[in-house]
């Protein structure tokens, strides 16, 4: 009896000090979130790369931008006033193929109607390939114009440090990976090596639209097996300075 007693005490401390283990731990989570209401919304649904998520909410918390995210569940079911209640919707990297068939034909609407009113979008690689007139339920944010693979995808190159020159700023070696390019939109904000546009900006209606074809925002990890010059630390601060150009509706320098 005694014996009984006894494992059920341990049974009801070990299941209390996990209790308040795990509350500690989101308590954790959420404290490194910045607090503040939300003005960015991040999309992480079906289709998106993970890591980029990740890399993108670790800018936005060391710079302490509140944002908040949204799967395509919960994309699905937002209203373009939804969307509104936010300054900035951020789409990163991954497959936008997978992307555009997460979302359904009413958050499309929702999506373009609530940038015509005035939402900023910021797409980074997939996020620029939707944001274009995707066959696979892009946004169609530029009026028809659908964006093809960087040249280099072309002769096989899958991921490479490529250079991205700007006007009056020097040239960085950005992280590149099955990104467009962006001709044929847009105001030119940093071109590739061969010339077509990298990086654009422009609006539609209301909304202010950045693209970007290559990931400033990459971390150290995804660099392993190529070579760069410029540090990591800078490319963050181009990508730091694009969110906030979307953000703040802000016109960069362009060619």
């Amino acid at each position: 009896m005694i014996g009984r007693r006894r494992r059920q005490l341990l049974r009801d401390v070990g299941v209390g000090l996990f209790i308040g283990l795990m509350a500690l731990t989101v308590a954790n989570c959420q404290a490194a979130r910045p607090s503040g209401d939300p003005q960015v919304l991040l999309f992480n649904g079906t289709g998106t790369s993970p890591n980029d998520v990740t890399a993108i909410e670790r800018l936005l918390s060391d710079h302490r931008l509140p944002y908040d995210t949204a799967s395509s569940f919960r994309m699905n079911r937002m209203s373009a006033a939804d969307l509104t209640a936010y300054r900035l919707l951020i789409v990163p990297g991954g497959n936008f193929v997978d992307m555009g068939h997460g979302l359904a034909p009413n958050a499309v609407a929702s999506l373009r109607a609530a940038i015509g009113s005035g939402l900023n979008y910021l797409g980074l690689c997939a996020g620029a390939f939707i944001a274009g007139n995707s066959p696979y339920n892009g946004l169609n944010l530029t009026s028809g114009v659908r964006f093809p693979f960087y040249g280099i995808e072309g002769q096989g190159v899958r991921k490479a440090a490529v250079p991205i020159a700007s006007p009056g700023a020097p040239t960085l070696e950005q992280y590149w990976e099955d990104g467009p390019q962006l001709s044929g939109w847009g105001e030119v904000i940093a071109k590739y090596p061969d010339g077509t546009p990298a990086v654009v900006q422009g609006a539609f209606g209301d909304g202010w639209i950045v693209l970007s074809g290559v990931h400033p925002e990459a971390p150290e990890n995804w660099r392993r097996g190529l070579t760069f010059t410029t540090p990591t630390s800078v490319d963050h601060a181009y990508a730091i300075t694009l969110i906030d150009a979307a953000l703040t509706r802000k016109r960069l320098a362009h060619y």
